[in-house]
């Protein structure tokens, strides 16, 4: 399976790490320690989540990065759409051939079964808070696979986001 990109991975990681570090502001050099990437694409990542208002950025000496909201108040669909730089979860293929008894309807069969499994995706980002994360790591419930994160779903209570 193919991924979308690392960057809502790294945005989320960041952000579980300023929750962690709520009384200070956060270097993107730390932030990047972390990571165990680079400072720059932090930087990058930081700059499209305080654009969309879930981080404030204090430059300078003393100064860092913190939370804009409270944890509970910055779901993953909230980052998922500061960072993703475009909304479209799948691509259809060009000009199928419009003579083929195939080719002429799959763009509508598929533009409708990506339109849901978009929508569903957006569902379970849009339950689950940066909160909700940074307690299941600090936890350490999650394992891995989707058959780990409804493990931990589950033991997290996290049904009052449904």
């Amino acid at each position: 399976m193919s991924t979308i990109s690392s960057r809502m991975a790294v945005a989320v990681h960041v952000l579980a790490y300023l929750a962690w570090r709520r009384d200070e502001p956060v270097t993107s050099e730390r932030m990047a320690g972390s990571v165990n990437t680079n400072a720059v694409v932090v930087r990058r990542i930081m700059g499209s989540l305080r654009n969309a208002g879930l981080v404030s950025v204090q430059p300078g000496v003393g100064g860092g990065a913190q939370l804009a909201r409270e944890p509970e108040d910055i779901s993953l669909l909230d980052v998922y759409r500061a960072v993703e730089e475009k909304e479209e979860l799948f691509a259809l293929h060009a000009q199928p051939c419009h003579h083929c008894d195939i080719g002429s309807n799959i763009r509508q069969v598929l533009q409708g079964v990506f339109c849901q499994a978009h929508t569903a995706m957006q569902g379970v980002l849009g339950g689950v808070t940066i909160a909700d994360v940074f307690r299941l790591v600090q936890q350490g419930k999650m394992h891995g696979g989707c058959g780990g994160a409804q493990a931990a779903d589950a033991e997290a209570g996290m049904a009052h986001h449904a």
